[in-house]
This record gives structure tokens, sequence and C-alpha cells, in this order.
């Protein structure tokens, strides 16, 4: 085999082999919220059952889940952590899951974030995630008590919260899992008592069994969605 020919097998195989790289690639999705995420990230969660969800259509070869949440953690926290916690893990994809705390924690701990604060937060956020190339899932948060009728105590900043996230994912074009809509519409069908926890949930806000297994399926439609 001349010098010549050598060279030209060399390259196409080296050609193929880089193909199959990039295709054989998993696609890395970041979960990046609160204790709702870092609960969803271990046996029987959210991201766990999403993972079997994907096993069991027999694309676990393509994805590959991992979970970046931390229990108390407001919109200002993810910001602070984003560069260790999601950006050193060159995500594909982002799921960025938060806003409970924001509103929960001013009843409970007396702090919270104020309105505007979380949305230059979020914006700052999703700006970020877009210079490095991730693309990006945003996620309302879903509920502060599960009664019907928008009867619970913090409803009212929960929606507003909620409308901020829905504006700022009409703005930058991104899609959205709006949980926020999809509990309370399940809660206005499921909730027969009007009780303020375990229909999706065990304390009101973190998830049950139930609630794991429909944000699992309704994130999980949004990510097999992306382009």
């Amino acid at each position: 085999m001349s010098t010549k020919i050598a060279l030209i097998v060399l390259f196409v195989t080296s050609m193929i082999l880089m193909a199959y790289t990039r295709t054989g690639k998993k696609k890395r999705v970041v979960f990046f919220g609160d204790s709702i995420t870092e609960q969803g990230a271990k046996p029987g969660g959210y991201i766990t059952k999403m993972d079997s969800i994907i096993k069991q259509e027999n694309i676990d070869t393509q994805y590959e889940l991992l979970g970046a949440g931390i229990s108390g953690n407001k919109v200002y926290d993810l910001f602070l952590r984003m560069d260790e916690d999601v950006i050193n893990k060159s995500p594909d994809i982002t799921v960025l899951y938060i806003g409970v705390n924001d509103v929960w924690h001013k009843s409970t701990k007396g702090t919270g974030t104020d309105e505007d604060k979380f949305e230059k937060f979020y914006r700052a956020i999703i700006r970020k995630l877009q210079y490095v190339n991730s693309k990006i899932i945003l996620c309302t948060p879903a509920v502060i008590g599960e009664r019907k009728e928008y009867t619970n105590s913090q409803d009212g900043d929960l929606n507003r919260y909620s409308n901020v996230i829905r504006k700022l994912a009409n703005e930058f074009s991104l899609p959205l899992v709006d949980l926020r809509k999809l509990f309370v519409d399940y809660d206005a069908v499921n909730n027969f008592e009007n009780k303020d926890r375990s229909i999706l949930t065990t304390d009101g806000v973190h998830l049950n069994p139930t609630g794991n297994l429909f944000v699992a399926n309704a994130v999980w439609e949004a990510i097999k969605s992306l382009k």
C-alpha cells in the first residue's frame, strides 16, 4: 500500500470514528433546583423515575441524567453555584426548577425573594446557560398546599412568580413545563376531600410517589421535544 493510499485510509477511518463518537455521545441533562430536585435524584424521585421511563423506551444510551438540587435553595443560590454545579458539567440540556422557596420562605422563615429580584436572578441564569450553549427547559413551581380553587395561603404569590417564569419562557422562546397549572388542574379533579397534601405531595410541597411520576412524565415530554 502506497503512503498516499495509507493516508487516505487513515483519514477516512478517523472521520468514521469521529462520527461514531458524536452520534454515540449521550445527551447530558442537568436538573437544577432545590430540595424537590435533590430528592428527585434519590430512589423513587422524579429523576430516577424518568431514568426508568427512558430505559423502558430503550433509549437510555442516548441520555445521561444528573441531579443538581440542594435543599432550601432559592433563585440566587442557584445563580451563585451554577458554575460549579451545572456549567462545569457541560450540560446539553438544563432543566431549571426553582421558585417554591422564594415564596414559601416568606412565611416559614421570614426570608424569601422579592418578585423583581426573582426575575433578575432568573434572567441572569438563563443568559449564562445560553452563553455556554446549553438548551434550557423552564419549570414553574407547582404548589405550596394542594387545596383547590386557590385557597392555600400563598397561592397568590405562587401564581405571580409562575407568571414571571411564563413571561421569561416566552421572551427567550424556551420550552416551559407549567407544573403550576398541571398540579392545580390535577388537584381540581382528584382532591375530593380538598386536603392540603397527600394528592401529589407529602407535605404540600415535596413530591409523593404519584407526584414524582407526574413530574417525571411532564418533564420527559419536554426533553424529548428538544431538537
